[in-house]
């Protein structure tokens, strides 16, 4: 019996650990509000009451912009636990992602470029 018992706690135990990682609880994942922009040559779009969606597709994140802003997709990041930030961030391509906020400033080849400063 004690040891029925023995093995019954360190199941509890070991199931709750994990549980404490943010990753499992994808805390990144989800809707954040509030500015954002993109410019394409010519054409812009900006607003301060847009929204970007937060998918997590394998090991990767696609960010999916309201008012028919293109979304950014295929983005890998480096985690401490409480914050993601993309892997090769540079000047013109970074994305901060934390559970309560959304930063974005990413540029590509093509003369696009997207902007986020959002919350949730």
């Amino acid at each position: 019996m004690t040891m029925v018992l023995l093995v019954i706690s360190l199941g509890f135990v070991s199931c709750n650990n994990d549980d404490d990682s943010p990753a499992e609880h994808d805390i990144f994942v989800g809707k954040y509000t509030g500015d954002i922009s993109y410019t394409h040559g010519e054409d812009h779009t900006a607003t301060n009451d847009g929204s970007v969606e937060v998918v997590k597709v394998g090991n990767n994140y696609n960010f999916l912009f309201s008012n028919q802003i293109p979304n950014i997709t295929g983005v890998e990041f480096e985690s401490d636990g409480e914050t993601l930030i993309n892997v090769g961030n540079t000047a013109s391509q970074y994305i901060r992602v934390t559970a309560h906020s959304l930063q974005i400033l990413y540029t590509d080849g093509d003369d696009e470029v997207w902007t986020a400063d959002c919350t949730r």
